[in-house]
């Protein structure tokens, strides 16, 4: 199955609600996320619109999907940029394949596009693509380390439940 990676246009913010809510009732997916489904459902039309904005519009963060040869979306990512940290760096968040695209090879496609985009930035220079991994998303990790991402030995605890834990993983300009 092939696909088109491209930025969300802020039209589709209804589209990208469509897909958010389904990642978020997805029972495997949801481990990754902070936020939940309840939250997220109740949220206004404002909120879709300005998530569907990308960083040339106005957004803070760039929202990719890979769209199917019959106009679907399997899936997401969403990357943004952190300026505030010791060096540029851009921070992935909110991927997302649906069950069916799973397998396919969409998961590596969005995220080779997601760091091609982060190192093609010229203001701020990013150096590197980190994330976070919940510890029970093994299959996600397992991903990240074939893209050359590595642990950094950071953890924090998982929003949603204090007693499991989150990875972070970095990418270096160079390594991928």
């Amino acid at each position: 199955m092939g696909y088109v990676i491209r930025p969300v246009t802020a039209d589709e913010w209804k589209r990208l609600k469509e897909l958010r809510l389904a990642a978020l009732a997805d029972p495997v997916a949801r481990v990754a996320f902070n936020e939940t489904l309840a939250a997220a459902a109740g949220q206004p039309d404002e909120f879709w619109q300005r998530r569907a904005l990308s960083p040339d519009e106005g957004g803070a963060a760039l929202t990719l999907v890979g769209e199917a040869e019959d106009g679907s979306w399997g899936g997401m990512v969403v990357v943004l940029v952190e300026e505030d940290q010791e060096v540029p760096q851009s921070h992935v968040v909110g991927v997302y394949v649906r069950p069916e695209h799973r397998g396919t090879g969409l998961a590596r496609e969005l995220f080779r596009a997601a760091i091609a985009w982060s190192w093609g930035l010229a203001e701020p220079a990013v150096e590197a693509v980190r994330l976070w991994v919940h510890e029970e998303n093994a299959r996600a990790e397992a991903l990240y380390r074939s893209l050359g991402f590595v642990a950094t030995g950071r953890i924090i605890a998982d929003p949603k439940n204090a007693a499991a834990i989150e990875r972070e993983m970095v990418l270096t300009r160079g390594r991928g």
